[in-house]
C-alpha cells in the first residue's frame, strides 16, 4: 500500500467538488471520483444524475459504492498530514535542518554533520554504515556554535576561571587547572542569581514607576501653580493697562477741554469783531452816499453816522492761554498713587499664596537644649533657669538654647508661623540635618543655618554672613517661615502685615531641613515669653 501511495500525489486525492481529501470516495461509471456526500448533494440540488466533470448522464438506478482502495489511500494521506502538523517544530523547539518546506521537530543532532534531523531525515544516520559512526546527541539549536572549534566536540562544560564554555578535551589541556563545572550546574547557579536580580529589577522598576508618578504629580502641581500665577499676572497687568489707558484718556480729555475753552473764546471775539467790521463797512457806504448837495440831508446823515459808530476798545482784549504745566505730571502722580495702592495689596496675595503650603510642625524634645521647656503638645518652647538632667546624645544641642522640629523636608515647599509677641530676642529659621549641634554655633548658610534673629527688642538681623541689619516698618508679632527646596529659597514674613522681612536665595540645599527655634535666654524675666507655633489661618489684619 505504501508503494501505491507513492504513485499518487495529494492532488490526485482531492474531490473536485469540495476540493478536500476524499471522504468516503465513490467512483462513477465514467471513472471520475467524488466524496459520496458531495456527489449525492450535487445530484439532489441540480436534479440531474450526471458527472459534474464530464457531464455523462446516468439512470436513477445507478448505485454509489465506496472505492475502498482510494478511501484507504486518502485516509493515509490525512494521517500523514496530521502527523506532520503535530511534528512541526514549534517556537522554542529545534527544527530539522534538512526539511525544505515545513520544518519538522528534530529528534537528534549530529556533532559530525553539525546539523539536526527529524525522524525521516535521521533514518540515513541509523542505516548507512558510514553515517552510523557519527555521534548523535539530543537536539541542539545552532549545533555549530555549540561545538568546540579546536576539538570538534560539543561544549558541555563551563570554565568559571575564564568564563567560557569548553569541551571535555579543553579541560585536559588549556583549562586543566581551572575551575570547571557542568553547564547545568553553572546554569542553576546563574538562574538563582538571575532570580535575585529579577527581584532587584522589579524593585527598581517599582521605584522608577513611583518616581514617574511623583514627577508627574510635581509637573501637574507646577502647571497648576504656573497657570494660577499667570492668571493672577494677567489680571494685575490687565488692571494696570486699563488704569494707564483710563489715565491717558482723562489726560487727553482735560487738555482738549482747556483747548476748547480757549478756542471758543477766540471764536466769540472773532465773531464780535466781524460784526463790528461789517457795521463799519456799512457806515463807509453811507458816508459815500451822504456826499449829496442837499446840505440839510448831509448834516442829518453825518450826525446819525457818528452816533452809530462802535465804541469798544479792543486794545487790551486777548485770548487767555491755558496753562498745561504739570498736567502730565499730575496724571502720572495719580497713576502712581493708584499703583502704590495696588502694590500694597500684593504682599497679602503673596503671603496667601505661600500659606497654602502650611505644614503641621511640632518640637522634637530629643533635640532640645536641657534648659528649654517644651509644652506637652510640642507647640511651645521657653527658656528655664534650671538645667534638666537629659541624655546628651548626638541630636541634642549642648550649648546654644535651640530646639528643632520633629519634621524634616527634602523636597517641595513648606510654611509655618511662630508667635513672637512679648519677646525681646529670638532666632528662627531652618537648619540642615548634619549641621553642628554641639558647642558654640555661628549661624550662617555655610554652616547649614538659614536664620533670622531679634536682639534688643527692635534689632532684626539676617545671619547671612555677612549679617544683614534689617529696617522693618512694624515690629512683627507673628513670623512666617517659607521654604522652597527646589528653588533654594528661605523667606521670612510678618504674618500680620504680610510684608516680607528677608529672603535667603541660592541656598543650594543638599539634605533634609528641620525648622529651627530658639527663644534665647529669659534675661531675668525680660525675655520670658515663649515661642509658640501658630495655626495658619490665612487671614490678615
Amino acid at each position: 500500500m505504501s508503494a501505491a501511495t507513492c504513485l499518487l500525489s495529494q492532488e490526485d486525492l482531492l474531490c473536485s467538488i469540495c476540493l478536500d481529501v476524499f471522504c468516503a470516495p465513490v467512483t462513477l461509471l465514467c471513472g471520475h471520483n467524488f466524496c459520496k456526500n458531495c456527489i449525492t448533494v450535487n445530484w439532489r440540488v441540480n436534479r440531474k444524475i450526471q458527472c459534474p466533470v464530464c457531464k455523462k448522464r446516468f439512470d436513477t438506478s445507478h448505485e454509489l459504492h465506496v472505492n475502498t482502495f482510494i478511501s484507504e489511500v486518502a485516509g493515509q494521506l490525512r494521517q500523514s498530514a496530521a502527523k506532520n502538523a503535530s511534528e512541526e517544530a514549534k517556537p522554542g523547539e529545534v527544527p530539522c535542518d534538512a526539511c525544505t518546506d515545513i520544518k519538522l521537530k528534530a529528534l537528534k543532532s549530529c556533532l559530525v554533520c553539525l546539523a539536526s534531523y527529524c525522524d525521516t531525515h535521521l533514518k540515513r544516520h541509523l542505516t548507512v554504515p558510514g553515517l552510523k559512526r557519527h555521534k548523535l546527541v539530543e537536539p541542539l539549536d545552532n549545533v555549530e556554535d555549540r561545538t568546540c572549534t579546536k576539538h570538534d566536540e560539543i561544549m558541555e562544560l563551563f570554565c568559571k576561571t575564564d568564563q567560557m564554555c569548553v569541551c571535555q578535551f579543553c579541560t585536559e589541556s588549556h583549562h586543566k587547572t581551572h575551575d570547571v563545572v557542568s553547564l547545568k550546574e553553572e546554569c542553576t547557579g546563574k538562574k538563582t542569581e538571575l532570580g535575585k536580580k529579577e527581584v532587584e529589577f522589579q524593585q527598581m522598576i517599582q521605584e522608577r514607576q513611583q518616581k514617574i508618578e511623583e514627577l508627574g504629580q510635581s509637573a501637574k502641581l507646577s502647571k497648576e501653580a504656573a497657570d494660577k500665577e499667570a492668571a493672577d499676572g494677567v489680571e494685575v497687568f490687565t488692571g494696570l493697562t486699563e488704569l494707564v489707558q483710563t489715565g491717558l484718556t482723562e489726560l487727553i480729555e482735560q487738555i482738549q477741554n482747556k483747548h476748547k475753552t480757549t478756542e471758543n473764546q477766540a471764536k466769540d471775539f472773532i465773531k464780535e469783531l466781524d460784526q463790528e467790521i461789517s457795521e463799519l463797512m456799512k457806515r463807509i457806504a453811507e458816508v459815500k452816499l451822504s456826499g449829496s448837495k442837499d446840505h440839510f440831508h448831509f448834516l442829518q446823515s453825518f450826525l446819525a453816522l457818528n452816533a452809530a459808530l462802535p465804541v469798544k476798545d479792543w486794545t487790551g482784549v486777548s485770548v487767555h492761554q491755558p496753562s498745561y504745566e504739570g498736567t502730565v505730571a499730575r496724571a502720572v502722580a495719580q497713576i502712581k498713587e493708584t499703583l502704590n495702592s495696588v502694590r500694597e495689596k500684593q504682599p497679602a496675595a503673596e503671603l496667601k499664596r505661600v500659606q497654602q503650603f502650611a505644614v503641621d510642625v511640632t518640637l522634637d524634645p530629643d533635640t532640645a537644649h536641657p534648659k528649654l521647656i517644651l509644652s506637652d503638645d510640642g507647640k511651645q518652647v521657653e527658656h528655664g533657669d534650671v538645667q534638666q538632667n537629659l541624655p546628651d546624645h548626638a541630636k541634642r544641642f549642648s550649648y546654644c538654647v535651640i530646639v528643632l522640629a520633629r519634621q524634616s523636608f527634602s523636597s517641595g515647599r513648606f510654611y509655618y508661623e511662630v508667635e513672637v509677641e512679648g519677646k525681646t530676642k529670638w532666632d528662627l529659621g531652618v537648619v540642615s540635618e548634619s549641621a553642628t549641634r554641639k558647642g558654640q554655633i555661628i549661624s550662617s548658610p555655610e554652616a547649614g543655618y538659614w536664620t533670622l534673629q531679634l536682639r534688643n527688642a527692635d534689632e532684626y538681623v539676617a545671619l547671612a554672613d555677612p549679617d544683614v541689619l534689617l529696617s522693618l516698618k512694624s515690629r512683627p508679632q507673628k513670623v512666617g517661615v517659607f521654604v522652597d527646596y527646589e528653588e533654594d529659597l528661605v523667606s521670612f514674613y510678618n504674618a500680620h502685615t504680610a510684608d516680607i522681612i528677608y529672603s535667603f536665595t541660592a541656598c543650594s540645599f543638599t539634605e533634609k531641613l528641620h525648622p529651627f527655634f530658639s527663644p534665647c535666654v529669659n534675661d531675668g524675666g525680660e525675655n520670658s515669653a515663649p515661642l509658640r507655633i501658630a495655626v495658619v489661618h490665612g487671614h490678615f489684619i
